[in-house]
Order: C-alpha cells, then sequence, then structure tokens
C-alpha cells in the first residue's frame, strides 16, 4: 500500500485548525515570528496531540507584518540563531503538554528562498541538527533544502503542494503571480497524484487558504478511495 503525509500550516489564528487536524497527518506550528503567539501555540499543541498527529516547528523570518512572506536579507548566521530560537520554545511547548517535537518546516519567504539558496539552506539544517539529529527537515523536493539536510545527516522529506502553481523546473510559481495558487479541488487531487506518483513523501494544505477545509476533505476522500494510507513522516 503506497503512504502520504499530509501536513498543514496551522497556528496562524485561521480558525479551521480543530477541524484540519482530523484529515491531515502532520502539522506545522508557527513560533510567533509570522503568526500566532505562545497561548496559540500551547492551543495548537493541545489539539494537535488529542488528534494523534505529529507535530513539526514551522519557523519564519521575523515578519509579522507580511505573514512571513517577505524576503529578508540576514545573514546565514542570524538565521541559524532564528531558528533556533523558534525551534526551541515550540518543543518546550510540546514537551511540557506531554509530547515530543518530530520536524521542522521552514515557513514562507525562508522556505522559498531556502530552496534555492545552498549557503541559507546548510544554516538551517545546522540548526535543526544541533538542536535535535533526530528531528526531520521538510523541504521542497529536489531543492537545496533537500540537499542540505542530507549533508547534514538530516531525515530529509520531500514536500510537494496541493493548493501551488509550480514552474517548468520545479519551483513554486511565486505569490501575487496570476494562477499562482490553485483554488479548483479536482485539480489540486489531479496534482496530489501526481507527485506521489513522483515520489512526494509529503503533501502540503496551507491552513490559511480558504478553501483548507474542503481540499482537505476531497483530497483525503480521493487517496482513501484508491487505497493510499494517509500517515505521519516516519
Amino acid at each position: 500500500m503506497k503512504r502520504i503525509d499530509l501536513n498543514a500550516d496551522v497556528g496562524e489564528g485561521c480558525g479551521s485548525d480543530g477541524e484540519l487536524f482530523e484529515l491531515v497527518s502532520s502539522a506545522n506550528v508557527a513560533c510567533g515570528w509570522h503568526a500566532g503567539d505562545e497561548t496559540t501555540m500551547r492551543d495548537t499543541v493541545r489539539l494537535a496531540l488529542a488528534a494523534g498527529i505529529a507535530i513539526g516547528a514551522h519557523p519564519s523570518y521575523p515578519d509579522r507584518e507580511n505573514f512571513g512572506r517577505t524576503a529578508m536579507e540576514r545573514p546565514p548566521q542570524l538565521v541559524y540563531e532564528d531558528v533556533t530560537t523558534q525551534i526551541r520554545s515550540l518543543a518546550k511547548i510540546v514537551e511540557s503538554a506531554g509530547g515530543r517535537l518530530h520536524h521542522v518546516k521552514p515557513h514562507g519567504a525562508l522556505y522559498n528562498r531556502a530552496a534555492r539558496d545552498e549557503e541559507l539552506a546548510r544554516a538551517i539544517a545546522r540548526a535543526v541538527r544541533d538542536f535535535d539529529p533526530g528531528l526531520a527537515l521538510v523541504g521542497l523536493a529536489g531543492s537545496a533544502s533537500i540537499r542540505a539536510a542530507r549533508e547534514a545527516g538530516l531525515r530529509a522529506v520531500e514536500e510537494g503542494f496541493a493548493d501551488r502553481a509550480y514552474t517548468e523546473d520545479g519551483q513554486l510559481v511565486p505569490r501575487g503571480t496570476p494562477g499562482a495558487m490553485i483554488d479548483d479541488e479536482e485539480r489540486a487531487v489531479r496534482q496530489v497524484r501526481d507527485l506521489i506518483e513522483r515520489g512526494i513523501e509529503t503533501i502540503c494544505l496551507h491552513g490559511d487558504a480558504p478553501h483548507a477545509l474542503a481540499f482537505a476533505r476531497r483530497i483525503r476522500a480521493s487517496l482513501e478511495a484508491t487505497r493510499i494510507a494517509i500517515v505521519p513522516i516516519s
């Protein structure tokens, strides 16, 4: 039986996290730098643990004003410190609730820059490894993030997106570009199936998107109908 992880970016104040947790197998929790705060982190972790899904840190640039989606010029060593701080803050909350942090997935502009920038990708991978080498690092499939994770000896998890369009070279179409976001359920299902056939290990659904719940229900139903198991990243 084929297996796939469905992950959602959560803890961003969108109000549907609890319902999403019934449909996905992993959660990437905002660490307060682009969205959320200690209270939302605790509430999100509590819901995720109750649902029995894997919990990951979702660190970003310090950019609450733009939801972490604006590119910033920060030296790799500073990004190393940024990521370490955010992982540590969420890990403490997860552990205090009786759980354990499972993975790290950068957010927004930091994620996209690390997919192309080898030096930045290595700084993020070092931060994850130095905090806990048992954590998995999630990155865009085939990107610098995946190469850096493997070089650091981490479990590298190649990610695809259900609700984002791709360029011909496998990058995500930049937000703000016409057609960058997929808003048709059937197209999203087709894309998910194609990504699974290509060996993608985890599929992201953006929890802040207006169609997040509808997409999650449709994708999960489609996968279950064809006996594709939805399980956390191992």
